[in-house]
């Protein structure tokens, strides 16, 4: 793989979170980085005696004496990590010191003081990509795992972290880049007979990288309901209970509830883990005609929110009969491609609604008590079922977790067909052979080996500084 090579400098942020807390952590990494932080940080007696970092072994934590120019403010510990045994592989020191917000501003004006550069947003992660020290899909998983707001979004990136989704992306490499041999010595040798596989062992081979993109392109749908989450809109006439419904998914007053009708106004928006998936809730005011001027830009707001949703869920008052305004709703929904949850409200006054009336495909009908929290949980198997099935092995299963791997993927797999196409319908290898060239470099967007520059800094742009 051929690396950008982070540059030469020696940088340093903080790399625990800005506040008063127990310790805080300043992360040095570059080729000066133990001669930079040997100026500041004197293991053991201080700077009259004792050792040097310099001499310090490896990997092993020691305690000292941190400076200030000539002045010592705290004591700590160090740990120096020699490359490329280091996250970034290159030499990288990590100085705790007392987390009080203005010492360790101070120890971090030190290092500067003594020859480092200020860190950019996500450069120490940066730096181990670009040394080869972790690929494209576990840079973007470390991010994962620190915005995770669910504990399967801990596994997930957890997955990724650790390698999951390269691994799975270099066996589907390998086999495409034997294939794309094979066509450049049909190319190069049309007369004669040098290639390593027949048209029948080709196409069986893009069978199977065929199969394996497929399976890793379904896979987004899972990724994305655990990692990025699923655009939901609560809809309904007003006064159904969709802003109670979307407390007790919160479990907060995220919503001013009232028995008058119209108190939502605009879509209040929330996210909020239900089961193993995140769902980027949006309550929206109630959808009924108004010549009030502020409901109708909230009715505008609420149809938008819903064409845009990945689920919907339609909230419905059934302690009544259906109103005029239900049916209009339902029309709205006829148009809506995504799955429809049909929330039939107030069980603790009676259910006398029959939304089937309405005829609308519903994937689902759940009766519950907003008011009281009743149904809440059989509401969330069914949210839950809705986009995940059985339980996922991270250990063993490949998940891709984001937009930008799943456009690769989906890239690389239509040149894969393209390429099947071609000699199933008796062309040459040659031929196909330009399609599964377009596929390598596809799939070698995944993690980093023909990627851009700026693709590769927005991506870090995303991270925190000192990550």
């Amino acid at each position: 793989m051929e690396f950008l090579h982070s540059d030469a400098t020696t940088v340093a942020a903080v790399s625990t979170p800005y506040g008063r807390g127990g310790i805080a952590v300043i992360r040095v990494s570059g080729p000066d980085a133990i001669g930079i932080c040997e100026k500041l940080f004197f293991p053991g007696k201080g700077p009259c005696g004792g050792m040097t970092l310099s001499s310090v072994e490896s990997n092993r934590m020691v305690w000292g004496h941190i400076y200030y120019k000539e002045e010592s403010i705290d004591d700590g510990m160090a740990v120096v990590f020699r490359a490329p045994h280091s996250y970034t592989g290159e030499d990288t020191v990590e100085i705790s010191c007392h987390g009080g917000i203005y010492l360790t501003q101070k120890v971090l004006e030190s290092v500067f003081l003594c020859g480092a550069m200020p860190a950019g947003p996500g450069e120490f992660t940066k730096r181990a990509f670009l040394n080869g020290k972790l690929g494209l899909s576990q840079a973007e998983a470390i991010i994962d795992l620190i915005d995770a707001q669910s504990m399967e979004g801990v596994r997930l990136a957890g997955a990724g972290a650790r390698g999951m989704l390269k691994r799975a992306a270099d066996e589907i490499y390998v086999l495409l880049r034997d294939a794309v041999s094979s066509t450049y010595a049909f190319i190069d040798f049309p007369d004669e007979d040098l290639t390593d596989l027949s048209v029948d062992e080709l196409l069986e081979k893009i069978g199977i990288a065929k199969e394996k993109l497929t399976a890793l392109a379904k896979s987004y749908s899972v990724g994305k309901a655990v990692n990025e989450g699923i655009r939901c809109a609560i809809v309904g006439k007003p006064n159904t209970g969709k802003s109670s419904l979307l407390n007790c998914l919160t479990g907060e007053d995220r919503a001013i509830v009232t028995e008058i009708a119209g108190t939502t106004r605009d879509v209040l928006e929330e996210t909020v883990s239900i089961g193993r998936i995140l769902l980027r809730l949006a309550d929206t005011a109630g959808i009924h005609g108004t010549d009030d001027v502020v409901e109708q830009l909230g009715v505008e707001r609420s149809l938008r929110a819903l064409s845009e949703a990945e689920l919907v869920l339609a909230v419905f008052d059934g302690s009544k009969q259906l109103a005029a305004e239900d049916f209009d709703l339902a029309q709205h929904l006829r148009d809506v491609s995504c799955p429809i949850v049909a929330i039939v409200n107030k069980s603790d006054a009676g259910i006398v609604a029959d939304v089937d009336a309405l005829g609308v495909p519903f994937a689902k009908t759940v009766t519950v008590s907003a008011a009281r929290g009743e149904g809440m949980d059989d509401l969330r198997a069914v949210i839950e079922g809705l986009f995940l099935e059985g339980q996922i092995d991270y250990s063993t299963e490949a998940i891709v977790s984001n937009a930008r791997q799943y456009a690769a993927i989906c890239a690389a797999a239509e040149h894969v067909d393209r390429a099947s196409d071609a000699l199933e319908n008796g062309y040459t290898q040659d031929i196909a052979g330009m399609d599964l060239e377009l596929a390598l470099s596809a799939l070698a967007e995944v993690d980093g080996r023909a990627v851009t520059g700026d693709v590769v800094d927005t991506i870090f742009h995303n991270f925190c500084v000192g990550k």
